[in-house]
C-alpha cells in the first residue's frame, strides 16, 4: 500500500472527512472546483463543521509533494496537480431536479475531470449515491472517452457508498462499517483493503458494484418509508384528537417497535435517494407504488404544517393576512449548518401564500447561503437577540439545542400560537 496516492474529488460533507482520515496514513490530494472552499480549508476551518479545525490543521501541507512521512493533505483546484494520483475517490453531490428526476451532472462532470488525468492501472472509486448501474452505465463511458483507455483493461472502478450523517459525531467516516465493491474481484480486494486502512468497524465487501449501489439507495428509502408511516399516523391521530407522541411512546414499550418520529424529511439523502431508485425502476418498466406513496406523504408535510398553524391562529381569533409568524430553524436537521433540500422552506412558502409576514431565524445556517439557495433573508443573531416583535405564531421547525432551552413564549403577544414540529415543547398549541 506504500505506493498509493489518493485524490478525493469534492471536498464537502463527504469528501473532506474522508480525505483527512486517509491523509493520516497516506499522501492525499483534495480537489474541488470551488476556489473559495479551498482557501477556507487552507486557513484551517471547515464551514460544514464536519471536521474540527485542529484535526484539519494536523494533516494540511501547503506544497504539493511536501508530505510528512509519506502522509498529509494537499488541497487544490488545479487539474495538473492530481495527475500523479492512482486512486481517485469521487464524492460529489447527486441531487434531483425540480421535476424530482436524478441530476447526474455533477457526477458526469467529475468523471470527465478524472478521465483527463486517468492512467493505466488507476482505480476510480465512486461514493456518490446513485441508482444501481449508474457507475458502469453512466460514468465508465465518460472515463473511457476522456482518457482513451479501456475499462477493466487499462483502468478499474469501485463503489463504496458514503454514509455521512451531517452533524452526527458518533457515526462518522471512521466509526461506520463501510460497504465496498470493485469492477473485478482483484480490484474489489484492493478497494476493500484501502478502506480497511482507516475505518475502525471494518467493511462489507459486496459481490458487485450494482449490489453496493442498490444497498445504499435502499438504506435511505427504508428510512423515508418509516417516517412517512408515522407522518400519516400523525395526520390521523390529529383528526382523532390523540397525541401522536404519546401513542408512539406507548407502542415503543414493545421490544421490536421502531422508534421513528413524524417530521419534515429533507437533506441530501432521505428526501432525495428514493427518487434515484424509482427513476431506475420506471426506466426498466416497473412502476413503484410503496416508495412513491411514502415520498408523496413526506413531500406534503410542509404544507400540512403551515395549514395546521393557520387553523390554530384562526381559532385564537387572528386575522391571517399580514399576521406575524416566526419560524425557528431552516437547516434540514438540528445542530448542523446543512441547508440542502430543507423542507422548512415549504412551511415558509405556504405561510406566505396564506398572506403571513414570515421571519426566519437560525443560529446555525449561513445567511448568505440561505439567501442564495432559498431567497430568504435570515434574522441576524444580533438583531434576534434584541428583537421585540410580538408574533402571532411561532413555528419550532428545527430542534437546535439553542431552541430547546429557550422560552418560546417570549416572542408572543399573549395570544400567540406555538406550533412544535419536533415534539420538544410540552406547552405547544399544536405539534406533529
Amino acid at each position: 500500500m506504500k505506493d498509493i496516492k489518493i485524490c478525493t474529488i469534492g471536498l464537502g460533507y463527504v469528501g473532506l472527512p474522508l480525505a483527512v482520515e486517509f491523509a493520516k496514513k497516506l499522501p492525499v490530494i483534495g480537489f474541488d472546483i470551488n476556489r473559495g472552499r479551498i482557501d477556507d480549508l487552507n486557513e484551517g476551518h471547515d464551514a460544514t463543521l464536519e471536521v474540527a479545525d485542529d484535526n484539519l490543521k494536523s494533516v494540511l501541507v501547503t506544497e504539493i509533494g511536501n508530505w510528512s512521512r509519506d502522509r498529509g493533505l494537499y488541497l487544490t483546484d488545479q487539474l495538473d496537480e492530481i495527475r500523479d494520483c492512482n486512486y481517485y475517490i469521487v464524492t460529489v453531490p447527486t441531487p434531483i431536479d425540480k421535476y424530482k428526476r436524478p441530476d447526474l451532472s455533477p457526477l458526469i462532470k467529475a468523471s470527465g475531470t478524472v478521465g483527463k488525468v486517468l492512467k493505466p492501472g488507476d482505480i476510480v472509486i465512486y461514493e456518490s449515491t446513485v441508482y444501481p448501474g449508474a457507475t458502469e452505465e453512466d460514468c465508465v463511458p465518460i472515463l473511457e472517452e476522456a482518457s482513451g483507455l479501456k475499462f477493466n483493461v487499462d483502468f478499474f472502478c469501485g463503489f463504496s457508498p458514503e454514509r455521512i450523517n451531517p452533524g452526527d459525531k458518533e457515526h462518522t467516516f471512521l466509526t461506520i462499517k463501510k460497504v465496498t465493491s470493485g469492477s473485478t474481484p482483484e480490484v474489489a480486494k484492493k478497494v476493500d483493503d484501502l478502506y480497511n486502512l482507516v475505518v475502525k468497524n471494518g467493511t462489507h465487501r459486496a459481490s458487485s458494484i450494482k449490489v453496493a449501489e442498490a444497498a445504499k439507495v435502499i438504506e435511505n428509502s427504508q428510512r423515508d418509508l418509516n417516517i412517512a408511516f408515522v407522518n400519516e399516523l400523525a395526520k390521523i391521530f390529529n383528526i382523532m384528537g390523540i397525541d401522536t407522541l404519546e401513542v408512539l411512546e406507548a407502542a415503543g414499550s414493545k421490544w421490536n417497535f421502531l422508534p421513528f418520529r413524524p417530521g419534515l424529511v429533507g437533506g441530501h439523502c432521505i428526501g432525495v435517494d428514493p427518487y434515484y431508485l424509482t427513476h431506475k425502476a420506471q426506466e426498466i418498466g416497473y412502476h413503484p407504488e410503496v416508495i412513491l406513496a411514502g415520498r408523496r406523504i413526506n413531500d406534503s408535510m410542509g404544507n400540512y404544517v403551515a395549514g395546521e398553524v393557520v387553523k390554530l391562529m384562526i381559532k385564537k381569533g387572528h386575522t391571517i393576512a399580514k399576521s406575524k409568524v416566526l419560524v425557528l430553524g431552516i437547516t434540514f436537521k438540528e445542530n448542523c449548518p446543512d441547508i440542502r433540500n430543507s423542507r422548512v422552506i415549504d412551511v415558509i412558502h405556504e405561510l406566505e401564500e396564506f398572506g403571513c409576514d414570515v421571519d426566519v431565524y437560525d443560529p446555525w445556517a449561513g445567511p448568505a447561503e440561505v439567501q442564495a439557495e432559498y431567497g430568504v433573508e435570515l434574522i441576524r443573531n444580533e438583531t434576534f437577540n434584541s428583537k421585540k416583535t410580538n408574533y402571532d405564531a411561532v413555528v419550532l421547525a428545527v430542534a437546535h439545542h439553542q431552541f430547546q432551552t429557550m422560552d418560546l413564549h417570549q416572542f408572543g403577544n399573549g395570544n400567540c400560537v406555538l406550533y412544535d414540529v419536533k415534539g420538544i415543547a410540552k406547552d405547544a398549541d399544536g405539534r406533529l
